[in-house]
């Protein structure tokens, strides 16, 4: 069974960055597109963005030129590395393997690691 950890989440101050790291068992992350969700409480959870194993890239609009997904296929990681936070970025945040960029997720949910963002 693959497991997923999501870790880096914490408070932070708006304008503030966080870099966001999700550590794979097996060699997922290099097999299966990657990708980064996230869910407000009281909101259904949400694309972020998402890295195909070949290394395209997708992101939602809200987070264009802010944040940039990657992977580091030798360490099973995938990275997001957020800038320019917003408080409308509070969210919990995690990773799930797809079929590709435009597939929903099929992995089991992980803890994921939360993100505040607040003065």
């Amino acid at each position: 069974q693959v497991q997923l950890v999501e870790s880096g989440g914490g408070l932070v101050q708006p304008g503030g960055s966080l870099r966001l790291s999700c550590a794979a068992s097996g060699s997922i992350i290099s097999m299966y597109a990657m990708g980064w969700y996230r869910q407000a409480p009281g909101k259904q959870r949400e694309l972020v963005a998402a890295i195909s194993s070949g290394g395209s890239t997708n992101y939602a609009d809200f987070v264009k030129g802010r944040f940039t997904i990657s992977r580091d296929n030798a360490k099973n990681t995938v990275y997001l590395q957020m800038n320019s936070l917003k408080p409308e970025d509070t969210a919990v945040y995690y990773c799930n393997p797809s079929l590709g960029l435009s597939y929903p997720a099929f992995g089991s949910w992980g803890q994921g690691t939360q993100v505040t963002v607040s003065s």
